[in-house]
This record gives structure tokens, sequence and C-alpha cells, in this order.
């Protein structure tokens, strides 16, 4: 986590293997958003990738620690209870996709509020490719994208691009790389200056409604 001037920055920081969201990641990832939740300082949270991808999905060899297929299939509940945390956390969330959000990957992009994209990131439910429906993601995804757009994303498997999204109203700015930064910032500040606790009140309304 990274603060400046009421903004928290929280990067996926595992470049190396495309920021995947292992057991543990996941995990960080929640407890740093908590952090930010309950941080009176922090006004927006940015949600980012280190590297050259947003994030490229699951890690599903990760949770292959526990005895019993029973406790495999519960260690899922990280993701829900991910996704449950930031529709709660009372506090704008910006997706700085700098890279490809992929599988998981895209469904953390689409939990985010406000999307700025680079203009070579690609988007997409790949599962079906390797024989598994995207089902821990779908209500995420069913929330941003529009109901045929999603079943050809979900049923073909193929990569969109970030303008192709952006013209299904599913990510709000797509720029350059050289554009993203200084976007993000832009838009950050803006809510930053943002009263608080109407922002948390019509967030809050906004994701219960």
């Amino acid at each position: 986590i990274a603060m400046d001037n009421h903004v928290a920055t929280v990067t996926l920081n595992r470049p190396d293997q495309r920021n995947p969201l292992s057991a543990t990641m996941l995990r960080d990832l929640a407890t740093a958003l908590r952090w930010c939740r309950d941080e009176a300082g922090v006004r927006v949270v940015v949600l980012t990738g280190a590297g050259r991808v947003f994030c490229a999905g699951a890690d599903l060899s990760s949770f292959d620690g526990h005895p019993t297929a029973l406790e495999k299939f519960r260690s899922r509940d990280l993701f829900v209870e991910l996704f449950v945390l930031m529709s709660e956390l009372g506090k704008p969330v910006v997706g700085r996709i700098n890279g490809h959000a992929l599988a998981g990957g895209f469904g953390l992009a689409c939990s985010c509020d406000i999307l700025v994209a680079v203009d070579t990131a690609t988007f997409g439910t790949t599962e079906i490719n390797v024989g598994i429906w995207p089902m821990m993601i779908q209500a995420i995804l069913s929330r941003s994208i529009p109901r045929h757009v999603l079943l050809e994303m979900e049923m073909l498997g193929e990569r969109w691009t970030a303008t192709q999204l952006q013209s299904a109203g599913v990510i709000n700015r797509v720029v350059t790389a050289e554009q993203l930064d200084s976007t993000v910032d832009e838009i950050a500040t803006a809510l930053a200056k943002k009263s608080p606790v109407a922002m948390k009140l019509g967030r809050d309304s906004f994701y219960r409604q």
C-alpha cells in the first residue's frame, strides 16, 4: 500500500507470475483493503498490478494445501469474501488496469467502481477453453456487462480489447501507457475532494439496491 493525499494505492505485486490470485494473494489483498476501509485518512483506493499485467486470474494450484476436497472447495470463499469486502468498502475504488485482466483478474477489475485501462490491455473469461465455467466471478460480471455480451465472452472464451469493452460501457477510460498515471491521478484526486460521508452513503446505497 502506498499513500498520497488521501489516496491509497494497493498493488498486486507478483509480476513474475503475472499477479495471480493465489490464496495468499487473496488474503493479503483483503487485509490491505480492510486497512483502507478502516483508515480515516483514506478517501480513495486505487487498485493496480505490478509489471505489464494487471492480473492473469486465479492460481488454483495454491489452494491445494488442504487435506480434503471439502476444505479445498470452501477455500474458494476467499473470492466471495473479497468481492463482498470491495462492495462494502464505503470508499471509491479506481481500477488502474495496467495490462491484461483475465478470468478471476477480470472479475477483480469489474469489482472496481471506475476503470481506467491501457489501450493494450485485453480482457476475457477464458475459462471455457480449459473446460471450466467462470462461476466464481459471474455475479460480479453480470452487474457490469450487458447480458448477451457476457454470454458471448463466457461461451467463446475470446479476449476483448479495452476499446471494445469501453464501447459496451464496461470500462470508463482507455488511455495510452503514458497517460495512465495522470488519468488515474486526476480521477482519484477529484474523488478525494468529495464528501466522504456522502460518498459512503451513496456508494453503499448503490451496491445494496
